[in-house]
């Protein structure tokens, strides 16, 4: 089941313009009208348009589909395939750097119970015999999903990320990493300099450079108002947020040549997950255009997927434009690069 729903209208010129904040070119665009519909408040239920003016790196006519003999392969908790135990461990080293930042809801609270107190169909983490019951405390939620133009390998990009982790916010993410032709030079022309990382939230009509700024905007917006103590230490956050990129160093900065697929990608993910990360920084690097379903532990979204698929593992990847719906963050990879990457 796809959860965005989009309508694509192309001109002979397409041009691509996220920003609501800034005149609209006389040139040709592609308008995208986005809606998200979820069996509660914490995903889109209206409609959001997009103008846009960056030229398209594919064909109009280009059509997508999975790669031959796909099949998506059967979740494997906590698995790591062979060949990506380096990899994963790499991704790891943000655990210990970052002190989990971006790990848990907000509020986030966990007690051990007996398997009868869990209800059947409610996600839950077995541990043993028993279960781990997860509560958090969400503030209020954006109708639309936030807009974040960034790159995997800047730290003050992750401290964005981890935030947005933190309050359990929905994010349609424009990639830009080094060389992109796309979203890289459209910041520089919404805001005025190729900086990151830039937010426009469509609900207010705000849009801003500044990582610390976005933080404090964000959690006042749409949390309590409080930053969490390690995203609030100043030179010392972002040194630690680049420390914790150690382990895959130069990963999901540099452009790789794709073709630019008419629908956003959506991803179920969150920041501390290092599965999560391996397959982020091909999105990016990539420069697709994707919709993260942010699921930190403590998530409601967590029980939202579980009753959609019957089974929560992150990451998930929905591809509205192949149709694809899948697990397993190796074979994510594999099927991005086949199907994207020219």
């Amino acid at each position: 089941m796809v959860v965005g729903v989009l309508n694509l209208t192309i001109p002979q010129i397409p041009r691509f313009s996220p920003s609501p904040l800034r005149k609209q070119s006389r040139t040709p665009f592609v308008s995208i009208k986005a809606s998200s519909e979820s069996s509660n408040s914490q995903t889109s239920t209206k409609e959001e348009e997009n103008p846009a003016s960056v030229p398209s790196s594919s064909s109009t006519a280009t059509a997508f589909a999975p790669p031959p003999n796909f099949k998506a392969p059967e979740p494997k908790r906590f698995a790591v395939r062979p060949d990506k135990t380096w990899e994963i461990a790499g991704a790891s080293l943000a655990l210990f750097f970052r002190f989990g930042t971006g790990i848990f809801v907000s509020g986030y609270s966990a007690s051990i119970v007996s398997e009868n107190e869990i209800p059947p169909g409610q996600y839950s983490l077995e541990l043993g015999g028993s279960k781990v019951k997860e509560t958090s405390k969400t503030g209020p939620r954006p109708e639309k999903p936030i807009e974040l133009y960034e790159f995997e390998g800047c730290p003050f990009c992750r401290k964005v990320r981890e935030i947005v982790a933190v309050l359990d916010i929905d994010v349609l993410f424009y990639p830009c990493p080094k060389n992109g032709p796309n979203f890289r030079p459209k910041v520089a022309e919404m805001g005025g300099k190729q900086q990151f990382p830039y937010m426009v939230d469509p609900n207010t009509g705000v849009a801003m450079y500044e990582s610390d700024e976005i933080i404090k905007y964000l959690v006042e917006k749409y949390g309590d108002g409080s930053v969490p103590f390690m995203l609030s230490l100043g030179i010392l956050t972002t040194l630690t947020a680049g420390f914790a990129m150690i382990g895959r160093m130069g990963r999901g900065n540099s452009y790789t040549p794709s073709r630019m697929p008419p629908k956003p990608l959506e991803i179920w993910s969150y920041e501390g997950s290092p599965f999560c990360k391996i397959v982020r920084e091909v999105l990016v690097e990539l420069e697709l255009p994707h919709i993260q379903r942010s699921c930190a532990r403590g998530s409601p979204k967590r029980q939202i997927l579980y009753e959609r698929v019957g089974h929560f593992q992150v990451p998930y990847l929905e591809d509205p434009n192949t149709g694809v719906q899948m697990f397993e963050s190796a074979e994510i990879v594999e099927y991005l690069k086949a199907t994207y990457a020219q």
